[in-house]
């Protein structure tokens, strides 16, 4: 056998549940590696999160630049440059897996990079990379390869007009038009950013609501919000018969029984994710899977003992926070620090402008939940704060039970909507209630007195509306 290196963890995968797990084992004083197949940060740092977001402020301040005269301003010719648009993105991304790479040399994280493989419990090898044939012995393995996006059939992925987000992220031609098929968070956020630069786009989704995951009064208007700024929308409807050549893609859309052809310079492909533990395990290691997710208890250990899990590879929601909620936690248990725990309550964000955020339920799951419940509203044209911003399009929506006034979920549609949401989650957290959220004094004029009049609302008693 090659020559080995002992650890007290060995992570495999470098994402915001990889190294985040990492880290806090070297805070612990603990002996760890992370193996990361291509950069430290993953999916989210280099190729989802941290660069979408780069990508949509340019496109925000792009839209606002071009309405200076709401605000008394003038901005005449206001011009952009796709490509150094594109160029910031990657340079942020950049920059946020070096500050990944400083804090694994704080905390005394090994960095490896390479493609791992588990080869047996409490053994690690590299089947890829400069290091490729050594072996690592280690009393535990945190898991956390994370998923990668998921294809369509029988189509031919080109990384010039035929995309997933990755090829996206890399791509530095906006195409005149564009076919966006599926309606979730990554959907809707590459719709918004072309159109805000001069895109024509149609977005297709096979569900009935963009957003599926969103409360439904959300999503719907939303939807209402997005087609003013010009996009497209084929809801329930499903796409074949996908035709590609060098300028252009065309795909049949069926939509309640009719179909009709669309063409355009190229498709985005947002249609979810797929686990992504492909040569992460040799045929010798056995682990419980559920569809191809691992399966893993609430201390986060797999079926094989030593052997954890954590991130988008143990299943949704598949959200970068979530991921890093889930390694933390498991190694905090798996060296007898606290008590891990499982997530409960979390939130879900969408982009693009207005923004979306919510936590705990919708209304059509307390619905089927038949919980007796009540729900507050309140509107940003309401606020004196978004009026003064010329950002009132939106609302806070919260739900809570009808007798005790415990939240159970809360939804945002709005400008910065996405960092409002935080304190709901942590009144869910600390079983707050409505009346609770009611009586703690707010600034004035913030865009925050929305959360606080929306849970007044719930009892008639907001005061401006």
């Amino acid at each position: 056998m090659a020559e080995t290196t002992e650890y007290d963890l060995i992570v495999i995968g470098g994402g915001p549940a990889g190294y985040a797990g990492a880290i806090r084992a070297g805070q612990l004083g603990k002996k760890v590696a992370c193996i990361e197949l291509e950069r430290a940060g993953g999916t989210c740092l280099n190729w989802g999160c941290i660069p979408t977001k780069a990508l949509l402020k340019s496109a925000e301040l792009y839209q606002k630049m071009k309405k200076a005269e709401i605000y008394g301003l003038g901005a005449k010719e206001v011009s952009f440059d796709f490509a150094k648009v594109m160029e910031r993105s990657r340079s942020v991304s950049a920059q946020m897996a070096k500050g990944v790479e400083f804090l694994f040399r704080k905390n005394k994280v090994d960095y490896i990079v390479g493609k791992a493989q588990v080869s047996a419990p409490g053994l690690v090898s590299l089947t890829e990379g400069e290091q490729k044939g050594k072996f690592f012995k280690t009393k535990n393995i945190l898991l956390a390869t994370g998923c990668r996006m998921r294809r369509i059939p029988g189509i031919d992925y080109n990384a010039r007009n035929v995309l997933t987000s990755r090829e996206a992220l890399a791509s530095t031609t906006l195409p005149k038009s564009v076919i966006i098929v599926g309606a979730g968070a990554i959907g809707i956020e590459f719709a918004y950013f072309y159109n805000a630069f001069g895109s024509a786009v149609t977005v297709v989704e096979m569900l009935p609501q963009v957003l599926p995951v969103e409360d439904e009064e959300v999503s719907k208007a939303l939807q209402r919000s997005l087609e003013k700024q010009g996009i497209s929308f084929r809801i329930g409807a499903t796409c074949d018969n996908y035709r590609i050549s060098d300028n252009a893609v065309k795909v049949t859309v069926t939509q309640g029984g009719k179909s009709e052809e669309l063409e355009a310079n190229a498709l985005l492909s947002a249609i979810g994710v797929v686990p992504n533990l492909d040569g992460a395990l040799a045929p010798n290691v056995k682990l419980d899977l559920d569809r191809n997710y691992l399966k893993v208890g609430d201390d986060y250990q797999t079926s094989v003992k030593g052997i954890y899990g954590a991130g988008d590879i143990i299943g949704p929601p598949w959200l970068a926070h979530v991921a890093t909620f889930e390694a933390v936690n498991a190694v905090n248990g798996m060296f007898g620090h606290s008590k891990p725990k499982r997530v409960k309550h979390f939130p879900g964000c969408t982009y693009c402008q207005p923004q979306v955020a919510s936590t705990g339920l919708t209304e059509k799951a307390a619905k089927e939940k038949k919980l007796d419940y009540k729900i507050g509203k309140f509107p940003f044209t309401a606020s004196g704060k978004a009026v003064a911003s010329a950002e009132s399009e939106g609302f806070v929506k919260v739900i809570s039970d009808a007798k005790t006034g415990e939240i159970y979920g809360a939804h945002i549609l709005g400008s910065e909507a996405t960092e409002l949401i935080a304190e709901y989650g942590l009144a869910m957290d600390l079983e707050a209630t409505v009346e609770e959220i009611h009586h703690t004094i707010h600034a004035h004029p913030t865009l925050s007195e929305a959360i606080m009049e929306a849970a007044a609302a719930t009892t008639g008693e907001a005061i401006h509306i």
